[in-house]
């Protein structure tokens, strides 16, 4: 079981349908127009609502930014590898992919699935020796992309990379050393961006599967940033070169 607090993530869970629900619990002085929405959410899949007083409700939270919203859920699953091929086969061409490696908190994946999401990355691949995380904290972090966009977690680049290559994919490694930088190289077709973790980089499998090694370019001594940061700038690069040659795209948020 675990605890979702916040109306954003708990929203995104009710509406993405990949958890179980067993409770939606509302600090009872909740507006109107924020307790309104989540309630017929979960009328609609049939969920208990329950309302307390704020001091039920602060004696139940994990943290102090709950805002009045918290659900007791199942842990929101993962796609197996058959599952993630029949989400690629649907989602069209060109894809885009990101593999990670080494991340080291629940904050930062979830800081690196928020940038995913925004920049239209069709699904993430992890290590599964690598998942060891909170995932109510995960979902916090990423503003509710965690509750929606596909994540497949996989034991062996064996297992995977060939099947994902085979799909026409192109596999990126971005490693320090790399001779030609982000702004070098086409994104514009089916890629996958593989990035490791700022203490131990991409492992030598990862690595075995790659077309080509790209990297961030440095204007001074720094070797490296954070995963969350680098992940920001390449995956922004993918969504700035291929809305470039896309003269059909519209802003969904316009000033």
């Amino acid at each position: 079981m675990e605890q979702l607090e916040g109306k954003i993530c708990v929203e995104a869970a009710l509406r993405a349908r990949q958890r179980r629900i067993h409770l939606l619990v509302l600090r009872n002085s909740l507006h109107a127009e924020t307790s309104a929405p989540l309630i017929e959410l979960a009328e609609a899949r049939q969920i208990p609502v329950k309302q307390v007083s704020p001091e039920e409700l602060d004696a139940m939270a994990h943290g102090h930014t709950h805002g009045g919203v918290l659900a007791l859920c199942s842990p929101r699953p993962h796609l197996a590898i058959d599952q993630l091929f029949k989400h690629l086969n649907s989602c069209g061409f060109p894809l885009f992919l990101l593999l990670l490696e080494g991340i080291d908190d629940s904050q930062n994946l979830g800081f690196v699935l928020r940038t995913a999401e925004a920049c239209g990355v069709d699904a993430v691949l992890l290590k599964k020796h690598l998942w060891d995380f909170d995932g109510a904290a995960v979902s916090r972090a990423s503003s509710g992309a965690f509750e929606r966009l596909p994540l497949c977690v996989f034991d062996q680049a064996e297992s995977l990379l060939p099947r994902i290559s085979s799909l026409g994919v192109r596999i990126y490694g971005c490693i320090a050393n790399a001779q030609r930088t982000i702004y070098q190289v086409d994104l514009t077709r089916s890629v996958l961006i593989a990035l490791g973790g700022e203490k131990r980089g991409l492992s030598a499998a990862v690595r075995g599967y790659c077309d080509r090694f790209i990297k961030i370019p440095m204007l001074s001594a720094a070797g490296s940033l954070s995963l969350s940061h680098a992940s920001a700038i390449l995956l922004a690069e993918v969504m700035r070169q291929r809305l470039s040659r896309d003269e059909t795209f519209q802003d969904p948020n316009p000033a």
